[in-house]
């Protein structure tokens, strides 16, 4: 305790001995000294098997039609513009449009450091509560998407696959890629009977290219989930995410009649709702990796 006390006394004495620049150019340095200190903690923390590995990112619209549709095209944005702004690749793999507008699903595949480990804890369902811009009579509308982030494995793990539990079909793609994609059984949807898993990716023209990708995701997905079987706490995650049940909230984004983001879990929030729309979510990732 007297060392406590007697290096503080010694700091006081050298800060009251600087002059007011040297003063706040040693506060300046210190704030940063500790943002620095709490990257190096949160970076700490990713040091599981695959927190290195790039993810995928998918999203799916729930119930609601354009509403829903609308809210999922938000999310997709969000994450791309989250990925932007650190400096990640991302590359849309799959994408299904709302019948008016939105999208019913997307897969994006974002790649760079840690991406996995940083937004791994984005699983789950995320509630928009707005005035509907398709609503005429301008009334408040909740909806929902959810979101599952996974994994892209190492070619260097094997995951075995008995080809005799899959059915491959293919059809033709629907999303951007100019009339030579459209005109062309490219796109490749690749079923696991034994785990029902779906997986299927339009990104590419070659449909073997697509098959490739789409049995990268299959891979990942499979490995996800046999890592989660070793967890009890993590499989039940799992199934209230196969489920999508709405129950399953982890953030709340309300735009009327006032402005909160607002984690469930951390119960992390800020009134910034155009900043965190626009990708800002780094201070909720790390909310909920701390959280942990």
């Amino acid at each position: 305790m007297n060392n406590l006390f007697n290096d503080y006394k010694d700091f006081t004495e050298i800060y009251e001995s600087l002059n007011s620049d040297d003063r706040n150019d040693l506060i300046t340095n210190l704030q940063q000294l500790n943002t620095n200190l709490e990257k190096l903690k949160i970076q700490s923390l990713l040091n599981g098997e695959t927190d290195d590995c790039n993810c995928f990112v998918e999203i799916h619209a729930g119930a609601g039609g354009t509403e829903s549709q609308d809210w999922a095209e938000m999310l997709m944005r969000m994450y791309e513009r989250f990925a932007e702004k650190n400096n990640y690749k991302c590359l849309v793999i799959d994408h299904q449009k709302g019948e008016e507008a939105g999208i019913k699903n997307t897969t994006l595949l974002i790649s760079g450091f840690k991406s996995y480990g940083y937004l791994k804890k984005e699983s789950g369902i995320h509630r928009l509560v707005r005035i509907s811009p398709f609503d005429s009579n301008k009334r408040r509308h909740t909806s929902f998407s959810s979101v599952w982030v996974y994994p892209e494995i190492d070619e260097n793990i094997e995951v075995e696959i008995n080809p005799k539990d899959l059915r491959i079909d293919t059809y033709r793609a629907s999303g951007a890629g100019g009339q030579h994609v459209n005109k062309t059984d490219s796109a490749v949807r690749i079923t696991h009977l034994k785990y029902n898993v779906i997986v299927q990716s339009q990104n590419e023209r070659s449909q073997h290219r697509n098959r490739d990708t789409a049995m990268k995701m299959l891979k990942s997905r499979i490995y996800e989930i046999e890592l989660e079987k070793q967890n009890e706490e993590k499989k039940k995650e799992e199934s209230n995410k196969k489920e999508i049940g709405w129950g399953n909230q982890i953030r709340s984004y309300v735009l009327h009649p006032y402005k909160m983001v607002k984690d469930l879990r951390t119960n992390h929030q800020t009134s910034n709702t155009e900043a965190v729309l626009d990708g800002d979510i780094f201070e909720f990732l790390e909310a909920s990796l701390l959280n942990d």
